[in-house]
């Protein structure tokens, strides 16, 4: 095989075996790699029903086929697993430069199972696979890990570790590579946490083979060109990262404020990445075989909320500015770093303590059960309840579980923005009302990146459209999501699809693989992932119910800005959605959709 490795490493951490696999070069071709590829075995080979922090779950950590390589932005993979914050499928992604090592000792894949009785780390060397004792790490943060193990191991080792937040079992815990770089959603850590495994550490000496080396090298070049020449690729992003997006978004009345009760945040300009830029910033980060840089390094060099290390980003600052109602930037900063450290997913963390906040404030959660005030704006109040957070300590165990079981708990399930239990990202959908159709239907609850329509609604990307509009939403939302699926699965960084169309993906995936994909052909495999993902979710009992937003968003009419008086009419584009899809008015994927696609679901009662 070219590009693939053709190996996966299977680890049972219940009995210390290990065991080398070749990949099936269909399946590789089908699904692609990465997300697509983990989702396969996942599907396959995980129990119906099994419960997420059980023993029985898997953990797999796949890369993809250009990852690796010289191509564009070639150092992201996936973290697949069964969500213990959903229910549903987690496919969590990250950037950095673990994932390319991981393909240079020569794997694809490494699917964890079982348990280990006591706290462990793996350490890949190559060919040399060993399980050695964590107990000295547990309790450490993610950094102090991170340090450690490569101490311990190879200064050039890579690391991808959870943080106390995992090992306490915090249903919005991550995992983190190199410090940084988070598979932030869905409570992947926790899944780790679960099995006692504290890292995995990989170094490889190896490389990615390509079909046609001379061909790739080309289209890498084009692709580079491309990826300078464009303005949000070449210029917005390296100038500010993607907290350019801060002003932007605010300016469209999009921009989520104390829990979703506006899009508009009066002083989102001392939050935005222009204003990052002119204070704390010290300088750009890139992933591996990235030109965009877009990551931050920041330090508050003084005062209460002192801070060094990586971030924040967007996301980062908006969960813990706006709908947290925080405008002290240096309280931001110190916030982000302290999710780090624990390993906790921003988005989720700063969503939940939202969420908090306004059932504090509306005398749902009293001072005597919280432990201290929790009201919008309060810089302190945020940081200590993310500090609680990630030690489970009073409040802090509840925000632990997440926004939906907080607000479920407190009489008010209706005030966590989330579907699917999972808290959503930066955007109002009532000011981009795609968007809200992308949250409803993800695979793995609220999230963004499963289907960007920002891009067309807001960034005029590949081109511009109404955002208050919800007719044509549901074609665009499904073309978003296949093509998020085959950008995930090949090993690409989202930010690649602001510059380079399906044509320029498959001039570096053919000559990659050796495959000649068409742009029919690609797509389809991205569909057939999106469909697999459906698959394994109506498997586990979820279904068109899941498929919702919370009634703020569908029932109050934003109070202010360019989208004062909208609301998300999320079933006219569901019906039309479901119809696109090929599914039947329950989202229910059809036999003959599914034999188009080359799937199939024997005894799955949820398939029409």
């Amino acid at each position: 095989m070219y590009a693939w490795a053709g190996k996966l490493l299977r680890v049972n951490l219940s009995d210390g075996t290990m065991a080398k696999e070749p990949i099936n070069p269909d399946l590789a071709r089908d699904f692609i790699g990465s997300r697509g590829l983990a989702t396969k075995y996942l599907f396959d080979e995980l129990a119906p029903g099994a419960e997420p922090l059980s023993p029985e779950n898997k953990l797999i950590f796949a890369a993809g086929p250009l990852t690796g390589t010289m191509g564009i932005t070639s150092g992201r993979y996936t973290v697949v697993t069964k969500s213990p914050l959903t229910g549903a499928i987690a496919a969590s992604n990250a950037g950095g430069n673990w994932a390319p090592e991981l393909k240079y000792a020569g794997y694809d894949l490494v699917i964890v199972e079982g348990r280990a009785k006591d706290p462990v780390y793996l350490w890949i060397r190559d060919g040399r696979v060993e399980i050695r004792s964590a107990g000295h790490l547990w309790g450490k943060t993610v950094g102090e890990t991170d340090r450690a193990l490569i101490a311990e191991t190879d200064p050039e080792a890579r690391v991808a570790c959870i943080g106390p937040a995992g090992e306490r079992l915090s249903l919005i815990a991550n995992v983190i590579n190199e410090a940084h770089r988070a598979a932030g959603r869905s409570g992947v850590g926790a899944v780790m946490g679960s099995k006692n495994l504290k890292a995995i550490v990989v170094r490889g000496s190896g490389g990615v083979r390509v079909a046609d080396p001379v061909r790739y090298r080309q289209a890498a070049l084009d692709g580079l060109a491309a990826v300078k020449a464009n303005p949000v690729t070449g210029q917005g992003l390296p100038a500010y990262g993607t907290a350019v997006l801060v002003n932007v978004i605010n300016a469209h009345g999009a921009l989520p404020t104390r829990n979703f009760q506006t899009g508009v945040f009066p002083e989102a300009e001392k939050v935005s990445g222009e204003t990052l830029a002119d204070t704390y910033l010290v300088r750009n980060k890139a992933c591996f075989g990235c030109p965009i840089s877009c990551g931050r390094v920041s330090r508050v060099k003084d005062g209460p909320y002192a801070s060094f290390g990586d971030g924040p980003e967007y996301e980062n600052i908006w969960a813990l500015s706006s709908t947290c109602g925080v405008s002290d930037l240096a309280a931001v900063i110190k916030a982000n770093m302290l999710c780090n450290d624990l390993g906790i997913d921003t988005i989720s963390a700063g969503a939940t303590v939202a969420c908090a906040m306004e059932l504090y404030e509306q005398g749902c959660l009293p001072k005597s059960e919280a432990g201290m005030e929790l009201r919008f704006g309060d810089p302190d109040a945020l940081i200590e309840a993310i500090r609680r957070l990630g030690a489970r300590e009073g409040i802090g165990d509840v925000l632990a579980e997440g926004s939906y079981r907080l607000a479920e708990r407190y009489g008010r399930p209706d005030l966590s923005m989330s579907a699917k239990k999972q808290e959503f990202p930066a955007y109002e959908p009532r000011g981009a009302k795609g968007i809200g159709l992308n949250y409803a239907t993800s695979n793995r609850g609220g999230c963004h990146v499963r289907g960007y329509t920002i891009a067309p609604e807001i960034l005029g990307s590949p081109d511009k459209i109404d955002p208050l509009a919800s007719g044509g939403k549901a074609g665009w939302t499904k073309a978003f999501q296949d093509l998020t699926a085959v950008v995930d699965s090949a090993g690409f960084c989202l930010f690649i699809t602001f510059a380079l169309g399906v044509k320029e993906m498959l001039s570096l995936l053919n000559p990659a693989t050796g495959i000649e994909y068409s742009e029919e052909s690609i797509l389809a495999a991205g569909e057939r992932i999106w469909n697999l993902e459906r698959l394994f979710n109506l498997r586990e009992g979820l279904g068109r119910d899941d498929d919702s937003l919370p009634p703020r968003l569908t029932g109050e009419p934003m109070p202010e800005g360019p989208a004062k008086g909208q609301v998300v009419e999320l079933e006219e584009m569901l019906r039309e959605y479901y119809l696109l899809r090929g599914w039947d008015e329950q989202g229910r994927p059809t036999r003959a959709r599914l034999a188009q696609l080359g799937l199939t679901a024997p005894d799955l009662e949820a398939v029409s």
